[in-house]
């Protein structure tokens, strides 16, 4: 198959996921064009099979913003029509649905048919895309798409919910590519970090406040009283400045590192004792998916998809959103017993290896070709 698939090119958890499942298809001999304003983040070096066409968005002292949808719709027809695309896979409602919806039927115009699949990701759904600013553009754009996954029964349920669907929402879950995330000897690593033989916790996000990075900080401080630990806050975001004042506030500026955004996260994660993700919402919990792989167990808020990944008393801890205390006592519970421990880290890697890419991908694969079979019949 020829597929393009359009995403956010940044560090947030559809733009990895797109990436990481075209270069997967591209393994498997498919033809994968990436669209998008910039090189995915992931899509650092040459790979067969992978192309990437950048959307020109110049400015123009007419528009206050640049006119990105109209940028990304022309870039799409040009793609499609010149290197024959089969199929689009757009990765989080906004603007891409609409914007895919609006190439589709341009490219009708000319007697081209292609088939849109759309990726609903978490907060294109339960934060922007439920704004009444966009909320019937996303409702509308979705109902027009060829074919509709979200990433978990969580997020599929709250679409449910908030608009009103007339399509099927298939649950293809996120992934985790065990080539890259899989626990290392970085023993040399840790010991930079914790020379004493500290316990290390991990955080990984971007800084916003449904993030609750607060609460990460309060977290660990009720740990650290109690067992010798660091924390390393991976990420960046609107909320990191207020996050670094609340730790010189608790006076453990020393025993956390704030390393910003991170390519090689595995790298880090490959030392780190525990993970916290004690989010507001969180459609699935990619982050909490890549500690586990690599074998790190998760104590984590029980909202959205994160019960869907993270198992309550077996790959870690499940508390309600803000619960501190709780959390912070499951941490040092583990923490203290190396036995239960040891069991945690075999059960989350265990529990990771369900959502292996090589697992996930012909999901993908066939749901394509149920589409493609679909879209056959419309077009006779």
């Amino acid at each position: 198959m020829k597929i393009g698939i359009v995403c956010y090119p940044t560090y947030g958890g559809s733009g990895v996921i797109a990436t990481e499942l075209g270069l997967g298809l591209a393994r498997k001999g498919h033809e994968v064009h990436f669209i998008t304003y910039r090189r995915p983040v992931r899509l650092a070096h040459f790979h067969e099979n992978v192309f990437y066409h950048e959307v020109d968005n110049e400015d123009y002292p007419l528009f206050e913003y640049p006119p990105y949808d109209t940028a990304l719709a022309s870039t799409i027809v040009d793609v499609v029509q010149y290197q024959n695309l089969d199929l689009l896979h757009v990765h989080y409602a906004i603007p891409h649905a609409a914007v895919a919806y609006m190439a589709k039927k341009i490219l009708l115009t000319q007697g081209r048919y292609v088939p849109v699949v759309t990726t609903l990701h978490g907060t294109d759904i339960t934060l922007v895309g439920n704004n009444r600013a966009f909320a019937p553009v996303v409702e509308f754009s979705i109902n027009k798409s060829d074919g509709v996954t979200a990433v978990s029964e969580s997020l599929k349920r709250d679409t449910l919910r908030l608009f009103n669907i007339e399509r099927d929402i298939r649950v293809v879950y996120n992934f985790i590519d065990f080539e890259r995330f899989r626990k290392v000897d970085k023993d040399h690593f840790k010991k930079i970090l914790a020379p004493d033989g500290e316990r290390i916790i991990a955080h990984t996000s971007n800084f916003r406040k449904v993030k609750r990075v607060d609460d990460v900080v309060h977290i660990f401080k009720k740990i650290h009283d109690q067992v010798p630990s660091k924390l390393l806050m991976i990420g960046d975001g609107p909320e990191r400045q207020n996050t670094e004042r609340l730790c010189r506030q608790l006076d453990i500026c020393d025993d956390v590192r704030f390393l910003g955004k991170q390519d090689a996260i595995e790298e880090l994660l490959a030392i780190c004792d525990l993970f916290l993700i004690p989010s507001e919402s969180e459609s699935f919990g990619l982050a909490a998916l890549e500690a586990m792989a690599c074998e790190v167990p998760v104590i984590s808020s029980n909202s959205g998809g994160l019960p869907e990944v993270n198992i309550h008393g077996v790959t870690g801890y499940l508390s309600d959103p803000g619960q501190i205390d709780e959390m912070a006592q499951h941490a040092v519970e583990l923490l203290r017993n190396d036995e239960l421990l040891g069991q945690f880290r075999q059960n989350a890697l265990a529990q990771a290896k369900r959502f292996d890419l090589n697992n996930i991908l012909p999901d993908y694969e066939a749901y394509y070709a149920e589409i493609l079979a679909r879209s056959a019949v419309k077009v006779v």
